[in-house]
């Protein structure tokens, strides 16, 4: 599981992400339609973790072309809704190729036109692989618990701020100060035997300057309280 909570993403029109963006949130989340649209203005929210992007597995049901952009209808067993994906400079020949009543993985941001929910497109592929789908239903199942879950240790933490002066005497004896135990403490809670990632954490705590996140990560690591996993920007505690 990568930092999307599931899912490839490479990011096309990335000026135009960037710039229809209103809202701070990071990664993509798998979700079904139903979630879009229940959910509220803004970047996508699952418990405390806001995401850019979504990502969902559909069935075209058609698909409308005009000068500016193509607009999609897409299905799943849990609702319908519009996406729309610009066109650069009007040419129909780069929209994406796939066909109606066919499935598609479709990555975009979630817009409010007129009271309506809509995705906006930045990426659309056809999917040859059923088992593509059943995939895509995994990641959004595995999204919301990890988020869950997550938002447990935030909850966590925050008590651990409040600590009295035994526990911050148990920090000093072994050489950590509030903030890099907040952290550690962190890292320990995070059930998944991938660890958590560097920008989870820097979403968590993200009152702490990114640097000095990164610091702490670095400084933990030499000392031997925490590995990296997966690769360099997940981690484990080594207790």
């Amino acid at each position: 599981m990568n930092d999307s909570f599931g899912g490839e993403f490479v990011q096309t029109q990335a000026g135009q992400a960037g710039a229809a963006s209103g809202s701070k949130g990071e990664g993509i989340a798998p979700v079904l339609i139903k979630q879009i649209f229940e959910s509220s203005e803004g970047a996508f929210k699952l418990w405390n973790l806001s995401f850019g992007l979504v990502s969902i597995s559909a069935i075209v049901r058609s698909i409308e072309t005009s000068s500016t952009k193509v607009t999609y209808s897409l299905e799943d067993h849990t609702g319908r809704i519009d996406g729309h994906y610009w066109l650069e400079e009007g040419n129909a020949s780069k929209a994406p190729d796939v066909m109606i009543d066919n499935y598609a993985k479709v990555y975009g941001s979630i817009r409010s036109q007129g009271g309506n929910k809509t995705l906006m497109i930045f990426k659309l592929v056809p999917i040859s692989d059923p088992n593509e789908i059943c995939t895509h239903i995994l990641e959004m199942l595995n999204a919301r618990y990890s988020a869950e879950a997550f938002s447990h240790v935030g909850s966590g933490m925050s008590e651990f701020e409040n600590t009295d002066q035994n526990t911050e005497s148990t920090n000093t004896a072994i050489g950590l100060d509030s903030k890099q135990q907040m952290l550690l403490n962190a890292i320990k809670s995070y059930a998944s035997d991938e660890g958590i990632s560097r920008n989870q954490l820097q979403m968590r705590f993200n009152h702490v300057n990114k640097n000095e996140i990164n610091e702490i990560l670095d400084f933990m690591t030499a000392e031997g309280h925490i590995y990296s996993s997966i690769d360099p920007d997940h981690f484990r505690s080594t207790e």
